[in-house]
This record gives structure tokens, C-alpha cells and sequence, in this order.
């Protein structure tokens, strides 16, 4: 899907792009399911236990916490106190630093979550960065009974799912302590500043 592949350039040519004709929303909303389905297809290189594979290269921090089904790429590294749960998929040289949390997203390779990141129900392309404190939150608390929309391209999209974060194309950069609100397409090489907030929620509606 164009809200997909026109930011993250790896999307049709990973494991993923047997799911390119979903919505972004739709394969979040469904991940657990989706990377149970991952897991089947994985080389002997990865260990798997109680839904969670591990590539013989991954590092994770005896204080970090994986719920399954989860999926821990070559050369990543999971530290201390992070926590990964709902259905996560990390490609290839990632990092989730000290408390960074995520939540049933897709990371691809050479992203790097520095500490104390929260990500939730969102697809993230090669090369993204996210500084300390950086969140990508996915429940509009403000919407009571909402589904969440946003504008892209001039058009409003509703995505008809209460949780949804953003895609973040290959090669963003987010600031310590900035916010990326529930609903956005950030393009390939964006720089979010730090302490901003990304709110891409139609006029009507806020």
C-alpha cells in the first residue's frame, strides 16, 4: 500500500511484503497474528521459545521484558528495563535502549529507539531515531469513542481503529521528548525537533 512503500523503501522486499496490500492500521491491529505466521518461515539461526525468536546474533538484557510472539533480528539489541509486547518485529541492527517501550510495530533494519521511548502500533522504516523521552503514542485520550483520522496529502483518512500511531519512513529523525500524536505519515528523512509536537488530527475534530 502507497501509505506504506512510499516511505520505507524495504517494505515489499522484507518478510512483510507478503502483507503490502494491508493498511497500515490493519497489519498493527493484527500483528500478533501476522508474525505468528513470521515465525513458521525463520532460518535455523533463530532460537525460538514461547513465541519469541531470537536470531543467534541479537543481544537482550537479562532485565528486558519480551512478550510473544515477538521477532528479534540479527545484530539487534535489546537493553534493561525495555519492554516489547502485543506482536513486535525488528528487523536488523536495531536498538530499544534503557525503558523504551513497544507496542505491536515493526521496526526495520538500523533504527534505533535511543531510552525511554514509548512506540505504539506503528511501522518504522530503516535508519529512523528516535532521542530520549521521543514518543509515538497511539490512543487519542481526548476522543472518547473515537476512531482515529488524520490528514496526508490534503485528504483525511479514518482509519476506523481506536489505535493506531504512524508510519515513519526510512531515515526520520524525532528529538528528545517530542510527540508524534496518534495518526501520522512522517516521509522518508523528516527531522522532528525537539520538545515538538506532530498532530496531524483533522481541524474539525480537535
Amino acid at each position: 500500500m502507497p501509505l506504506i512503500v512510499d516511505q520505507i523503501g524495504r517494505f515489499s522486499s522484507s518478510p512483510l511484503g507478503q502483507f503490502r496490500d494491508l493498511k497500515p492500521w490493519e497489519l498493527t491491529a493484527g500483528s500478533p497474528q501476522f508474525i505468528e505466521r513470521l515465525l513458521g518461515q525463520l532460518g535455523d539461526d533463530y532460537s525460538v521459545t514461547a513465541g519469541i525468536a531470537l536470531h543467534a546474533s541479537a543481544i537482550v538484557d537479562p532485565a528486558a521484558a519480551i512478550k510473544g510472539p515477538a521477532i528479534i533480528g540479527p545484530g539487534c539489541f535489546v537493553g534493561a528495563g525495555a519492554l516489547l509486547r502485543g506482536g513486535c518485529w525488528l528487523e536488523a541492527d536495531c536498538i530499544l535502549g534503557p525503558g523504551t517501550e513497544l507496542k505491536s510495530s515493526f521496526v526495520f533494519a538500523g533504527s534505533r529507539l535511543a531510552h525511554f521511548n514509548f512506540v505504539g502500533d506503528s511501522l518504522l522504516g530503516s535508519d529512523v531515531n528516535l532521542e530520549a523521552g521521543a514518543v509515538i503514542a497511539n490512543h487519542r485520550n481526548e476522543w472518547p469513542d473515537s476512531a482515529i483520522s488524520f490528514l496526508y496529502k490534503e485528504g483525511r483518512i479514518d482509519t476506523g481503529v481506536g489505535k493506531f500511531g504512524a508510519v515513519v519512513g526510512d531515515r526520520v529523525k524525532i528529538g528528545a521528548n517530542a510527540v508524534i500524536a496518534p495518526g501520522a505519515i512522517l516521509t522518508p528523512g523528516t527531522i522532528v525537533g525537539r520538545l515538538s509536537l506532530v498532530d496531524q488530527a483533522p481541524v474539525d475534530i480537535v
